[in-house]
């Protein structure tokens, strides 16, 4: 059984990338697990998606804590401390990151040691949809590692963009960049092992009373390690000889993410700026433009 677990952020299309690998896989004859999992539905939160492809029944339920494939979709994730997207990788495993770093830059800057695979989907994506949706081009670059055929993945695409809109060059244009994708990654042998647990698989389970078994929420909140400007795709940038300090900006952004120095010219916490890019839009003089976050570090 192949086991393939992605990590995402709201918007970007991790549950839809999962059933393009599902639709892939089902085509060609597989058994097909595929299900997603997510707290609050809001855009940028981590969002995580499994698929679980083997040529017998699947008896097997939850979410996959040893993945053999890993997906990450923004690469940011990784420097998440509640998210841990690379927990579980089994040995030989392989993971997929979306950033315009190389493969040996990212396997030592994020201390991986199975096999990365890097590609940035996130440009291929402006250039080729011309917005930042991923789902499509994640789902052709794991059906790829997961060596499924072009056919296959070209079926997926059309069934699952489909259900999201009727307009056929955007269906068409969704297959060109999956296939894009599919084939701007080279063909991997994946050598994991599969995991065989000894002894019964029953576990008894004590009785506890109400008192020690009912949950009890104890921790300080966690908020502040959110860093919500993670998962930005273009930042604001300032033109200071055009800006006339009018405010504009400050009273504008949504998240009370523009300041005033002590020269009174605004500036961006970049932290958590959300890249929504309002104040961009508002600002009367044209002294902000974007800006593509090219790297995460």
């Amino acid at each position: 059984m192949l086991r393939v677990r992605f990590h995402g952020r709201g918007g970007q299309g991790a549950r839809v990338a999962n059933r393009v690998l599902g639709d892939a896989a089902f085509f060609e004859g597989y058994s097909v697990q595929d299900f997603p999992l997510y707290g609050a539905a809001r855009r940028g939160a981590p969002v995580t998606a499994f698929a679980r492809i083997s040529k017998k029944p699947i008896l097997e339920r939850g979410v996959i804590s040893e993945p053999d494939i890993v997906i990450i979709m923004d690469e940011t994730l990784l420097d998440d401390v509640l998210v841990v997207p690379l927990s579980g990788l089994k040995q030989g495993g392989i993971v997929f990151i979306n950033t315009a770093h190389s493969q040996i830059e990212a396997k030592a800057k994020y201390k991986i040691t199975e096999q990365v695979i890097t590609l940035d989907i996130t440009k291929i994506s402006l250039d080729m949809l011309g917005r930042s949706v991923l789902s499509t081009l994640a789902g052709g670059v794991a059906s790829r590692i997961a060596g499924l055929s072009e056919d296959s993945l070209k079926r997926a695409v059309e069934k699952e963009v489909s259900k999201i809109t009727t307009e056929r060059e955007l269906i068409k244009k969704n297959i060109d960049a999956a296939l894009y994708c599919y084939h701007a990654i080279q063909p991997v042998e994946i050598k994991t092992t599969e995991v065989i647990p000894e002894g019964s698989p029953v576990t008894a389970i004590p009785f506890e009373t109400a008192v020690i078994s009912s949950p009890a929420i104890n921790t300080v909140g966690n908020t502040p390690l959110r860093k919500t400007g993670n998962w930005r795709i273009f930042k604001p940038a300032w033109d200071y000889d055009k800006c006339t300090r009018c405010m504009t900006c400050v009273t504008s952004c949504p998240d009370g993410c523009i300041a005033v120095d002590e020269e009174g010219f605004p500036y961006t916490d970049y932290d958590n700026c959300k890249g929504c890019l309002i104040c961009v839009e508002e600002c009367p003089a044209n002294a902000i433009k974007r800006e593509r976050e090219v790297h995460a570090w």
